[in-house]
């Protein structure tokens, strides 16, 4: 019986592989068993780094909104435990993008929160 190789599916498979290398540096790009070890550390940080991405714009966001609340009188921490109290639900997301791009906006929130 001869010997069955199954070129086709193993060309293609290669292929995606050397696919996925591209641009890589040096032989990581071009030769297989390099470009696999390549791919295979570059999806496992792409997956912690998605998780990683969504601490890293939360912590953006804390640093602005206490930039902000401390220009108009008061601090981060208080802003939030005030607004909390107050049953105000606005994310930090939003808060940032208020601070930053109408400042006059988030000066009310700050009042709204004080009284």
């Amino acid at each position: 019986m001869p010997r069955s190789r199954n070129k086709v599916a193993s060309h293609r498979r290669r292929r995606k592989l050397l696919k996925l290398a591209k641009g890589y540096w040096g032989n990581q790009g071009n030769v297989l068993t390099s470009a696999k070890n390549a791919i295979e550390k570059g999806l496992t940080h792409a997956y912690r780094d998605r998780r990683l991405k969504k601490r890293v714009f939360r912590s953006l966001w804390i640093t602005r909104i206490n930039a902000a609340a401390r220009s108009n009188g008061t601090t981060y921490s208080r802003l939030i435990d005030a607004l909390n109290k107050k049953g105000v639900d606005i994310n930090r997301k939003v808060l940032a993008s208020l601070a930053v791009e109408n400042p006059s906006a988030f000066a009310e929130v700050v009042k709204f929160s004080n009284n």
